[in-house]
């Protein structure tokens, strides 16, 4: 099990930039990615952007490719979502989740990711 605590979110103006950053704690598995997802009012949660934690690689799905830059820093167990040029569709509740199952890495599939964060609500408005 992996505990973790989302923080950075807030109210922003479209092109604005947030910081979102996901703390780990309470490690007791094994876990093998970090991912971003997020969920619109009335939408589906969607995979967002993901690392691996054994070389670093990154994913992203394509509304975010470019604007949207994921990191971590290993000593600290975080892992950051730095997001610029922001929309009002990237208006969500932003959660990370630690991939527990042992597949490949950054799918964005669900079942994979054994440990959530609370959430964390972004909102792009002007």
């Amino acid at each position: 099990q992996v505990q973790l605590v989302e923080s950075g979110g807030g109210l922003v103006q479209p092109g604005g930039s947030l910081r979102l950053s996901c703390a780990a704690s309470a490690i007791t598995s094994d876990y093998y990615a970090v991912g971003w997802f997020r969920q619109a009012p009335g939408k589906a949660r969607e995979g967002i952007s993901c690392i691996s934690r054994s070389d670093g690689s990154t994913y992203y799905e394509d509304s975010v490719k470019g604007r949207f830059t994921i990191s971590r820093d290993k000593s600290k167990n975080t892992v950051t979502l730095q997001m610029n040029s922001l929309k009002p569709e990237d208006t969500a509740v932003y959660y990370c989740a630690a991939q527990t199952v042992a597949t490949i890495p950054c799918l964005f599939y669900e079942p994979d990711f054994g440990s959530w964060g609370q959430g964390t609500q972004v909102t792009v408005s002007s």
